[in-house]
């Protein structure tokens, strides 16, 4: 056989469409030789993955609702009256328009269930399979992008834009709350108030914390992004394994087990906002997520190394 049989026959490298010279799909990426100057590092950089994805209409759609949340609760109190507390009992949604900080916390509260989901999901989960469903993601391997940093450039840009979505709605929730409410302590319902500086760093605890929280999520939507070539069943699919686990948190039956759900620490960032916080149950919280978005990101580096990419 001569060398150039050598280099285009069935075992020969994948050509520009992601196939082999046999015209099977490529699997693993194959050892071959580089242009002198290319570096893998250099390849698909961040600051274009980020801008690719700050252009698409779902980010600008996502962001805007997001932003709109605060000032449709402030016209809800506005039209339905202070909120008052029930048989002599006082929640946080009971104080939300005491000052600019309890309507902050307010939004994150009725935000970090459900809502705060939605962005995450979406922006770990569409990042790949998108690129399959577009038939572009063979396009970029055979740039060459090395797999492991296409993934890595869009596991951080998806991350980086849930933090981004996850900031933008208590910082513009802190705006309205303040023009319409005036800058003060925040209220506490068990008693007692946190000085404005005091409760604005209390608050980006809150934050982190919450984003920690969302790792899960994040873990699941990435992981299924790399299995599926339909953005939706990816960010579906998250979406509803996090309700899943939202449903089994309810279950008391299962005692000591739902401490190794993450919904059952999802909202332990209450702690946060106290007279004297307590850490405990966010640390066991972060202690979990963390646990299982480093396994779910594994699975998806492990899985997406040995796929055939044919899309």
């Amino acid at each position: 056989m001569s060398a150039l049989d050598a280099r285009t026959g069935p075992g020969g490298p994948a050509g520009p469409a992601g196939a082999t010279g046999s015209g099977r799909p490529a699997g693993p990426e194959r050892p071959v030789e580089t242009a002198d100057g290319y570096r893998a590092g250099r390849t698909l950089p961040l600051q274009v993955e980020l801008v690719r994805q700050l252009k698409r209409r779902r980010t600008l759609v996502m962001g805007a609702i997001l932003a709109a949340l605060p000032f449709v609760l402030a016209v809800a109190f506005a039209i339905g009256g202070e909120p008052e507390g029930r048989e002599g009992r006082v929640t946080l949604m009971d104080t939300a328009t005491a000052s600019g900080a309890n309507f902050a916390a307010v939004n994150l509260f009725v935000s970090a269930g459900f809502l705060l989901v939605i962005p995450v999901a979406l922006f770990c989960g569409d990042t790949v399979a998108s690129e399959a469903g577009w038939s572009s993601l063979r396009y970029l391997l055979a740039a060459p992008v090395p797999r492991m940093r296409l993934l890595w450039s869009k596991l951080v840009v998806g991350l980086g834009l849930s933090l981004a979505a996850m900031v933008l709605l208590p910082v513009v929730a802190l705006l309205v709350g303040t023009a319409a409410y005036g800058w003060g302590p925040l209220q506490i319902p068990t008693g007692g108030s946190l000085d404005p500086a005091t409760a604005a760093q209390r608050l980006v605890v809150v934050v982190g914390y919450i984003f920690v929280s969302q790792l899960v999520t994040a873990g699941l939507a990435f992981w299924l992004s790399t299995r599926t070539d339909a953005p939706l069943g990816a960010v579906g699919g998250a979406v509803g394994l996090t309700i899943v686990g939202n449903v089994l948190d309810a279950v008391t039956a299962l005692g000591d087990w739902r401490h190794f759900l993450p919904a059952h620490w999802q909202f332990a960032w209450a702690d946060a906002v106290q007279p004297t916080p307590q850490w405990s149950g966010m640390i066991q919280g972060t202690a979990v997520s963390v646990t299982y978005a480093l396994v779910l990101f594994a699975l998806a580096f492990r899985g997406f190394a040995r796929k055939d990419v044919v899309s």
